[in-house]
């Protein structure tokens, strides 16, 4: 029995009137079943994100319409949907978002329906808040940090200074966001909440993989670096200090919750060695006494401290590139159940496969000669045309004359 309810029926069948498809399957995905968005509507929408012909601000405005219901089931569910299409739909999407002046104005939202209608609108504003922030990253650097290159020559490695000073706050302001869901084991008590906390988790991995290769280029650089470079790297990288310790909470909670260890990154601190030098550098530039460092120990120092970050940083990867093999083999599969259903409605059709008796025969590709019903020549019988059907009683009156006519005649020349 279908947990949607009447209101959710009518909705559909109103859409169904009118003829939107896309409304409809909107309109399907979050329904008032405290359950995640159906997969077969996500998936649904997500073609929709790859279709030319589909418009992309008319399917965002259908899922911004859902979030001011009253029920924190059908706005969570919204904000659910769009997340997943922000990951995994068509770039596009995620650039008309992040085109728009504002987003989800959910910061007084409160579904005062019932107790779990309070507990569950505290996480739907953290969670609007992310969404937007993610949609506002886009807008500034032009691309997804969740699916930026990574590696030695990914694009947070290979970035300038400059252009890295400004960029890694963007990531920092994305993650914060990301971190302030600050949901427990405990309160992960519903099917909606945990898609919710799955995307936000597969989104920190990636985020944090490149928000750590930030890191490791600006460390690279700066020893390099001018006096208020190296200040705003340092404030940089205690902030990094800080967030991974925040990160490294947010991943037990997924352990707690059954995700597989193996599917959790390892998080390998850089040494505290490294933050003392750090600072002992900026106040050298700024002309203060600090305690003699040699060049080599300083780049021992930085070398090991890179190492570390390096090692996180490949954790995240492989974490990743399992979960994308994982994607790819579950789409195979359902590829594979797709063509073995096909294959048996095709084998349940009626064959349509022609008998010995027809001129053309399917059957060894040759051509039948049996003889064929001829539908236009007249039946002959001793020279006579014979009439079958002789409503008015005419055969009489012209039997004689077409005899005559017809006599000494082959019955083929009749007509």
């Amino acid at each position: 029995m279908s947990g949607q309810s009447i209101t959710d029926r009518i909705t559909a069948a109103q859409h169904s009137v009118t003829g939107s498809a896309v409304s409809k399957t909107v309109c399907k995905a979050t329904t008032h079943e405290i359950m995640g968005p159906k997969k077969k509507h996500l998936d649904y929408l997500i073609h929709c994100t790859n279709e030319m012909n589909v418009n992309i601000p008319q399917l965002a405005d259908s899922l911004f319409e859902r979030t001011t219901n009253t029920s924190w089931v059908v706005v969570f569910k919204s904000l659910i949907t769009t997340h997943h299409l922000m990951v995994y739909g068509n770039e596009r999407f995620i650039q008309y978002l992040a085109s728009r002046n504002t987003l989800f104005n959910l910061s007084n939202f409160l579904d005062k329906s019932g107790l779990q209608g309070y507990d569950m609108s505290t996480f739907i504003r953290r969670y609007s808040r992310y969404l937007n922030e993610k949609a506002v990253s886009y807008r500034q650097v032009a691309f997804d940090f969740t699916k930026v290159k990574r590696g030695v020559d990914g694009v947070m490695r290979t970035m300038n200074t400059e252009k890295l000073l400004k960029t890694i706050p963007i990531i920092q302001n994305q993650m914060d966001a990301l971190l302030d869901f600050n949901v427990n084991a405990n309160e992960l008590t519903n099917g909606v909440i945990n898609a919710a906390f799955m995307l936000l988790f597969k989104d920190s991995i990636r985020l944090f993989a490149a928000y750590n290769e930030g890191i490791i280029n600006l460390l690279e650089k700066y020893f390099d670096m001018k006096k208020t470079q190296c200040k705003e790297g340092l404030d940089i990288y205690k902030k990094f200090l800080t967030r991974m310790t925040r990160i490294s909470e947010f991943l037990k909670v997924a352990e707690q919750v059954g995700i597989d260890r193996g599917d959790i990154p390892d998080l390998s601190q850089a040494p505290s060695s490294l933050l003392e030098a750090l600072e002992q550098h900026l106040a050298s530039l700024e002309g203060k006494k600090v305690k003699d460092s040699t060049a080599a120990s300083r780049a021992s120092t930085l070398s090991n401290a890179v190492s570390s970050l390096a090692s996180t940083g490949m954790s995240f990867t492989k974490v990743d590139e399992r979960e994308k093999q994982a994607a790819l083999e579950e789409e195979q599969a359902r590829l594979k159940a797709l063509k073995e259903q096909r294959l048996k409605e095709l084998s349940k059709r009626p064959s349509f496969a022609t008998t010995d008796t027809s001129p053309v025969s399917t059957t060894g590709g040759t051509i039948s000669t049996a003889p064929t019903i001829d539908l236009f020549t007249p039946s002959c019988s001793n020279g006579a045309v014979k009439m079958e059907s002789d409503p008015f009683d005419l055969q009489s009156s012209f039997q004689p004359s077409m005899q005559s006519g017809s006599a000494g005649l082959p019955a083929a020349t009749a007509w």
